[in-house]
């Protein structure tokens, strides 16, 4: 199923070297990395709960561990920022931290 947050696989393929650098080399990927961004995209704009991410994505434990590994800063910006000023999400990302702040969850 796809979502109004999703990327097309072109938009993907710009941003996959990046996200794959972030990557520790261990053991063979068994899911899609275009699954697990799109369903970080839709986390973020959306604004749901980890544990409400569609059935249809990967599991969310995943996705909030791909999340968590893009979100380190190396250099002085993460993963995460790079992609998704390079896709023209930045500001959404901005605005979904602002508020996970407010809240208290950051």
């Amino acid at each position: 199923m796809s979502y109004p947050s999703d990327i097309t696989r072109e938009q993907f393929e710009i941003i996959r070297p990046i996200l794959e650098s972030a990557r520790k080399k261990t053991r063979p990927r068994t899911l899609d990395l275009y699954d697990i961004f799109n369903a970080l995209l839709y986390v973020i704009t959306t604004g749901c709960q980890w544990r409400a991410l569609p059935h249809d994505y990967p599991k969310w434990k995943t996705v909030h561990r791909y999340f968590i590994t893009w979100s380190e800063v190396r250099n002085g910006t993460s993963v995460l920022d790079e992609v998704l000023k390079k896709i023209g999400k930045k500001r959404t990302y901005e605005q979904w931290k602002k508020t996970m702040h407010e809240h208290g969850y950051c």
